[in-house]
């Protein structure tokens, strides 16, 4: 999955397969399709900030996956989600202190 610059947003590319073996990536090919916002080394309340711009452009039931350094960004995403109708999806933390978001368009 390609992540983008913080102030930049692309959908991650996603590529045909029909080799029988890579069948098994069809959940992460998904999930490629998924929008990226690079918001690493941001700190509060960039992350949630910059994530609300995006979903506002987004059509309702679309996924947003966001980077973020900011520890205090997991608690800021769970209250945003909350007050806006939106669904925080996943978190998970990555190697490196990285942690990631998968937030869903609310209506």
């Amino acid at each position: 999955m390609r992540a983008v610059a913080a102030s930049r947003f692309t959908r991650a590319p996603h590529h045909n397969r029909k080799d029988v073996g890579q069948m098994a990536m069809d959940a992460k090919a998904a999930a490629s399709r998924d929008l990226v916002l690079d918001a690493r080394d941001l700190a509060c309340p960039l992350p949630v900030l910059k994530a609300n711009r995006i979903l506002r452009e987004m059509s309702p039931g679309e996924r947003l996956r966001i980077l973020a350094t900011d520890r205090a960004s997991v608690a800021d995403f769970q209250a945003f989600c909350r007050e806006t109708g939106h669904a925080l999806v996943a978190f998970s933390e990555a190697d490196g202190g990285a942690l990631s978001f998968v937030v869903r368009r609310g209506p």
